[in-house]
């Protein structure tokens, strides 16, 4: 039988999907007309607060404004997450833990709120709910990570990957795609999650904050893996039969009678402790938030890093075989793990690999919007995903007024003096905050809200991490690079805007970008095509000019807390940090020579 048009249009004319990642950690919402993307935002970008959990209210109101419609023109609204699926394994954990356990409790709320979507759609745009006619889809966890990846990637076909901490009761999910349609053919079941086990040795390691793991995966670098090697192949097992992985389940906590509690229906997303005790057989005591930073920590994150990449490498290359293709589209948590991206084109037969830059959890609105238009109803496929500026952007005035009101002297330029003036700046060892456009989608800074600096510097990385971003020494840095460059600077990677991908610098380059290369000799790269964000890449050039590099160290643009946003933030965030100079739109500030 065939599907029926979104809004009652053979073909899907006009429609409009609003797709919502909500209740959850990373909360966002994304708009598509016609199967392109039109806006996408996360909520911490507004709330201010580090992957904000709950209903994305601004973000949901920042789409339709950006789109120019009004409430009862949305034809779907699309969740990213779907209560009615697994309900047999749902069910036995429940009879398990009981009716009263606290991860039971915390859930029940989180029901009505989606069995009354459209009334909370409509209390965040200040209308009569009558006025909100969408259907609405819940779409599973890891089929919207999926379709994140898959339908932006451009490619008719390819192999599908989802692996995270888990969702809607699995933690990965893989198949195919071809043309419209996603085909799963293979799931990872709760509790065994590659993601839990990189939280839980997270907060193991002492960084206990809700999204730290990246942390870990920087501190790798720095250890070595011997010591700890029969641990983790303890502790991650691979099951080829399942063409998946387990976990050993009494080192853990999350799957206990009385299950780690989580807050994720408003505020700061947080996870109780998800290991046992019994994880101290394996690896020594636990190190305490803020305590002393050891050689066996840095082992530790080596060896764990070292299994992560050896399982998710065996799977991919069974996927490869047996599928026979050498695209791969891939999503979720463990998709932003850039070490063990660099090693998927030279490890496994996959030689093309799509990852959208928001990956983790807050593409989900992203994708749930997708699968509706692209799976559901078959609307054709449009949109190619080229670049991630697809939130916020103030206009000039905006910019002014921000220095006006903190009386800020400034230059107005247009956008050859202003990319010569900041090249200049740079080449002389001064930080740009630079600020332009429309912000990125995702966790990365991109060259739309970014910190810039000359990577030839050897200090400039522990000068960052010390005055500007007070934050671990050992937290590495990125190189962006024009894409013309890539093979030079990279001779065994490839191009990728999204900074997704780490990969060995080329040996006589390394020495002349030293701030932009990690311990082990990588760098994980953002290739900036001139087409794709042609003010980013005349920087890059104007650089080049004057030191002889197209290679910038790029940072996100904040100091504990979510990338800049809106203007006041970035001149906030510029003067209280040791940032010499700002770019905020076309208006050029220099911090005075007596600060």
């Amino acid at each position: 039988m065939a599907r029926p048009a979104l809004g009652g249009t053979e073909g899907g004319g006009g429609v409009i999907i609003l797709g919502i990642n909500a209740y959850h950690a990373e909360a966002s919402a994304t708009l598509l007309r016609d199967g392109e993307l039109v806006a996408a935002v996360e909520e911490e970008r507004f709330s201010r607060i580090k992957h904000v959990a709950g209903f994305p209210t601004e973000a949901i109101r920042y789409c339709l404004r950006e789109a120019g419609i009004r409430p009862e023109e949305i034809d779907a609204i699309a969740l990213s997450r779907n209560p009615g699926t697994h309900l047999v394994a749902k069910g036995m954990r429940a009879l398990r833990q009981g009716p009263f356990a606290p991860s039971i409790r915390g859930r029940l709320p989180l029901l009505q709120e989606i069995r009354n979507l459209r009334g909370s759609v409509a209390k965040t745009l200040d209308c009569d709910p009558t006025k909100i006619r969408a259907s609405v889809h819940c779409v599973e966890h890891h089929r919207a990570h999926i379709a994140s990846s898959y339908y932006p990637s451009g490619w008719d076909s390819s192999v599908i990957l989802s692996l995270d901490g888990f969702g809607d009761f699995l933690s990965g999910m893989w198949g195919t795609g071809r043309g419209n349609r996603l085909e799963v053919r293979g799931e990872a079941p709760f509790p065994h999650s590659l993601g839990i086990l990189y939280t839980a040795v997270t907060q193991f390691l002492g960084f206990t904050a809700w999204g730290d793991e990246y942390k870990v995966m920087g501190l790798a670098a720095y250890g070595r893996p011997d010591k700890f090697r029969p641990a983790f192949e303890k502790l991650l097992q691979e099951t080829p039969r399942r063409l998946g992985y387990k976990l050993p389940l009494e080192y853990f906590r999350h799957q206990t009678a009385e299950g780690v509690p989580m807050a994720w229906a408003s505020g700061a997303p947080s996870l109780e402790t998800l290991f046992s005790s019994r994880i101290e057989e394996l690896l020594g005591p636990p190190r305490q938030p803020n305590g002393p930073m050891a050689d066996q920590h840095a082992d530790i994150a080596a060896a764990l890093q070292e299994r992560l990449e050896a399982v998710v490498l065996s799977l991919l290359r069974k996927l490869g075989t047996h599928y026979r293709t050498p695209r791969l589209c891939y999503a979720g948590g463990v998709a932003l793990n850039c070490s063990l991206n660099g090693k998927i084109s030279s490890e496994t037969p996959f030689q093309e690999i799509f990852i959208q830059p928001a990956a983790h959890d807050a593409g989900t609105s992203l994708g749930a919007a997708l699968y509706v238009a692209h799976h559901i109803h078959g609307q054709p496929r449009r949109f190619v995903m080229k670049h991630a500026a697809w939130g916020p952007a103030t206009q000039g005035a905006g910019c002014r007024q921000a220095l006006l009101e903190k009386r800020l002297p400034f230059r107005e330029m247009d956008e050859t003096v202003l990319c010569r003036t900041a090249a200049e700046a740079l080449s002389g060892g001064k930080i740009v905050g630079w600020f332009q456009g429309r912000m990125e989608f995702g966790p990365r800074s991109l060259g739309h809200r970014s910190l810039l600096a000359d990577p030839r510097d050897p200090k400039m990385k522990d000068y960052i991490n010390e005055k500007i971003k007070r934050r671990e020494t050992f937290r590495p840095f990125a190189p962006s690079l024009i894409r013309e460059a890539v093979p030079a600077y990279f001779p065994g990677g490839h191009p990728d805007p999204f900074m997704l991908f780490a990969y060995p610098v080329a040996q006589e380059k390394g020495p002349l970008i030293p701030a932009a290369v990690h311990h082990d000799g990588t760098g994980r790269l953002q290739s900036v095509d001139a087409q794709a964000d042609p003010l980013f890449w005349s920087l890059l050039k104007e650089f080049e000019k004057r030191s002889g590099i197209p290679v910038l160290l790029n940072t996100s643009f904040n100091e504990q807390e979510p990338i800049v946003c809106r203007p006041e933030e970035a001149v906030a965030c510029f003067q209280r940090n040791a940032i010499d100079c700002l770019a905020l739109g076309p208006y050029w500030v220099e911090r005075p020579k007596n600060e």
